[in-house]
C-alpha cells in the first residue's frame, strides 16, 4: 500500500475517533480530527523550534515573569483555564505575537517597543490566547498545508528526518494566516478575557490604531499572519461602548509597563551598542 493511501486511511480512521467538538469561543461544533492532548504534544516539540527562529529569549528574567504574569492572569479567566500557558518574549525585531498550539504565546520584542501600557500588552496576549483556546492554529495549518502536515507534527520526535520536519513545521507556524471569522472572535474573546482579568478594554484598541499606525510606514508582520479586517477597529470600539463603558477602575498600567519592559529593554540595547 503506498504512503499516500495510508494516510488516507489513518486520516479517515482519527476523524472517524475524534468527531466533533464545540469550539469554547463560538459555540459551534468543528470536526476535530486530533485531542487536545496533541495540540500540547506538538507545543512541546516544536515551541523550542519557534523560539530560536524567533532570536531566543530576551535575556532580562524581571522582564519575562512580568510578561508571563500578565498572561497567566488573563489565561486563568478564559474558557481553557486547564491548559498549561507560556508566555515568552523573544529577541525578534519584527512586530509580531505568535499562538502555538498547547499553550505557548511569543510576543516579539519589536512589538513590545511600540507598546505603551499594560492594557495595551493584556490585549494582544488576549487575542493570543484567544487563538489558543479555539486552536485556530491546527485549524489554519491543515487548512493551509494539508492534513498531512499535522499528522507529521505529532509523530514522535527523533523519528528519521525529524529534524528537517520541525524546521519545515516551524516555518509554517510562523506563516499562518488566520481567517477573518477566526481573527474577529480572537479578537471579542480577548477583549473579554483582558476585561475580566482587570483590564481596560481600550488597551487592545490603542493597540489596533498603534499597529495600524505602524503599517503606514511598512508592512508588519502582524498584519501578515494576523489578516485586518478592514472594520477591525470600528467592531472592537463597537463592543467596548455596548458592553463595557460603565465600568470603572479598570487597569492601564503605563508606569508598571515603562517600569517592568520599555526600560530593561532599552538597558539591554545600550550594553549591545
Amino acid at each position: 500500500m503506498c504512503n499516500k493511501a495510508r494516510l488516507l486511511i489513518l486520516v479517515l480512521i482519527l476523524g472517524l475517533c475524534a468527531g466533533c467538538a464545540v469550539n469554547p469561543i463560538s459555540g459551534e461544533e468543528e470536526l476535530m480530527i486530533f485531542a487536545p492532548e496533541d495540540d500540547v504534544k506538538i507545543g512541546l516539540q516544536y515551541a523550542p523550534q519557534v523560539e530560536k527562529a524567533l532570536g531566543g529569549r530576551i535575556a532580562d528574567e524581571h522582564l519575562q515573569v512580568y510578561i508571563d504574569r500578565i498572561g497567566q492572569r488573563i489565561a486563568s479567566v478564559g474558557h481553557r483555564p486547564d491548559l498549561e500557558y507560556h508566555f515568552t518574549a523573544v529577541e525578534h525585531e519584527s512586530i509580531n505575537a505568535v499562538a502555538v498550539p498547547g499553550g505557548y504565546v511569543f510576543i516579539t520584542r519589536g512589538l513590545l517597543e511600540k507598546l505603551a501600557s499594560e492594557a495595551q500588552l493584556a490585549g494582544i496576549l488576549g487575542h493570543e490566547i484567544a487563538h489558543v483556546v479555539a486552536r485556530d492554529s491546527a485549524a489554519a495549518i491543515s487548512r493551509q498545508y494539508g492534513m498531512s502536515m499535522l499528522l507529521l507534527a505529532v509523530q514522535v520526535s527523533g523519528a528519521p528526518g525529524s529534524a528537517v520536519q520541525a524546521a519545515a513545521f516551524t516555518k509554517q507556524i510562523l506563516s499562518l494566516r488566520y481567517s477573518r471569522k477566526d481573527e474577529k472572535e480572537a479578537d471579542l474573546a480577548g477583549l473579554d478575557y483582558m476585561v475580566r482579568a482587570g483590564y481596560n478594554p481600550y488597551g487592545m484598541l490603542e493597540t489596533m490604531q498603534v499597529l495600524q499606525e505602524q503599517q503606514t510606514f511598512r508592512p508588519i508582520e502582524f498584519f501578515s499572519t494576523h489578516p485586518l479586517p478592514e472594520n477591525r477597529i470600528g467592531y472592537l470600539t463597537g463592543t467596548i461602548n455596548a458592553k463595557y463603558w460603565s465600568l470603572k477602575g479598570l487597569k492601564i498600567g503605563q508606569d508598571s509597563y515603562r517600569t517592568n519592559v520599555l526600560e530593561p529593554l532599552q538597558k539591554i540595547e545600550k550594553k549591545k551598542e
